[in-house]
């Protein structure tokens, strides 16, 4: 079963709704079925690689809120992290923008080792104050994950990976994506936001049924033989 996830490596739930999808799959019984794909997807295109300013600051000028509502919203969210195991500190964010975060991703992805760059970054973001935006921090994540810096370097710098961001945040568009996390199971079943772990679960749960029906065996097409009694069962009428 093949489950896609758009999300962007500056979004605060998506690490979030990252933690609580895993903790649905990780007691999921057919978890060693299921393949995982991240998509790309960026909030904020027009971010330079480079954001002068605090991520205070950039919210209160990109939302119209008050200094005090965004200092609040960094309380709660904070809060709600720290539930997941996640150390969020808003103050050292450094504001960039996560192209180049997401052309790394989709290497690591083709090199097998996508979902540890994801953590990488999400945790370089949020819980370290590191920028994404610099290619020396990308590098770096992409070296401790097992990649060649000289392969990072080089893709980064030709954008090898560019086409495969696009097509991701098109598609997005396309299947009406307008926030992010959203994660998609099995192209059909659609799940949108950091939702609860027991929600994931149920989807995913639903979703192996869907693509795994119960096929019930009947004596006369299977061709096995089989008496009478082996066919009794109890119902909600008795037995």
């Amino acid at each position: 079963m093949k489950v896609e996830i758009w999300s962007d490596i500056a979004c605060p739930w998506c690490y979030i709704g990252k933690r609580r999808f895993e903790k649905a799959l990780a007691a999921f019984p057919h978890r060693a079925d299921v393949e995982v794909h991240w998509r790309s997807y960026q909030l904020d295109p027009t971010l330079p690689d480079h954001h002068d300013g605090s991520e205070l600051d950039y919210l209160v000028d990109r939302k119209g809120m008050s200094r005090a509502q965004v200092s609040q919203m960094f309380d709660q969210v904070t809060a709600i992290a720290a539930d997941e195991g996640l150390a969020y500190d808003f103050g050292s964010v450094v504001v960039a923008n996560s192209f180049a975060g997401h052309e790394l991703l989709h290497l690591a992805t083709a090199r097998g080792v996508g979902d540890a760059v994801k953590e990488a970054l999400l945790s370089a973001h949020f819980e370290h104050g590191e920028d994404i935006g610099d290619r020396d921090v990308l590098v770096r994540i992409g070296v401790e994950a097992g990649l060649e810096a000289d392969e990072i370097r080089r893709d980064l710098e030709s954008h090898t990976w560019r086409a495969d961001v696009v097509a991701d945040i098109t598609a997005a568009q396309q299947i009406g994506i307008r926030g992010v996390p959203f994660f998609v199971l099995d192209e059909k079943y659609g799940v949108s936001g950091a939702q609860p772990t027991e929600l994931f679960a149920q989807a995913l749960e639903q979703a192996w049924r869907e693509s795994h029906p119960l096929v019930m065996l009947q004596p006369a097409a299977s061709g096995v033989t089989v008496d009478a009694t082996d066919a009794a069962a109890c119902g909600p009428a008795g037995c």
